[in-house]
């Protein structure tokens, strides 16, 4: 029997929720760009000797709590980067807690990698965060363009501030950062409150 096609299609079922897909992401290490642990871990260890748990901890405090890298992609690192003479292991300490350092190897990988980071930057190689799109999939593309590009702007803009932050920091800079970012939150969640209300 011939489907009746004038007959609509039942709806679709409504998404996940936008929060918990986007705490996933953030908190997946498969969603971290290829390098990039590595990156982190050499930059913490070329301030002072960590551990493994020290640097998961450290990662996490550094990105509040939004991403925790998992003990079986930090200590398989650490392993890959000592048996390549880019790390040293410290003296075990009392209470057998076991820290790295940068050997001289490792100083000269980190800063490859920071030239690498900075081009990277300064040519825009990076695209919005997968779940953005995903947001944004049931209403008509034609209607969300305009959206689609202040995101595109947005978040150009915010790799380059980050760059130079890094070139010329001051804490009047990153306090006026702050109050704007504050500001467009708070308008973005009352839109929100309204939506839901």
């Amino acid at each position: 029997m011939a489907e009746d096609e004038s007959c609509p299609h039942p709806p679709l079922p409504p998404p996940p929720p936008p929060p918990r897909r986007f705490m996933h992401w953030m908190r997946h290490t498969a969603a971290v760009p290829k390098g990039f642990l590595r990156f982190q871990v050499l930059e913490l260890l070329d301030e002072k000797p960590l551990s493994g748990s020290e640097i998961i901890n450290e990662v996490a405090r550094r990105t509040n709590g939004h991403w925790k890298p998992s003990p079986g992609s930090i200590y398989p690192l650490l392993a890959w980067l000592q048996d390549n003479g880019y790390l040293k292991e410290m003296p075990i300490e009392e209470g057998g807690i076991k820290r790295y350092k940068l050997s001289d190897k490792g100083k000269k990988l980190l800063e490859e990698q920071r030239k690498i980071k900075s081009k990277f930057k300064e040519e825009g190689k990076f695209f919005s965060p997968p779940f953005f799109g995903a947001l944004l999939f049931r209403i008509p593309p034609e209607k969300t363009a305009k959206t689609r590009e202040s995101m595109r702007r947005l978040i150009t803009t915010f790799f380059e501030l980050g760059i130079n932050l890094e070139k010329n920091f001051s804490d009047k800079t990153v306090d006026e950062v702050n109050r704007i970012l504050e500001e467009t939150v708070e308008e973005l969640e009352n839109v929100n409150k309204r939506l839901k209300g």
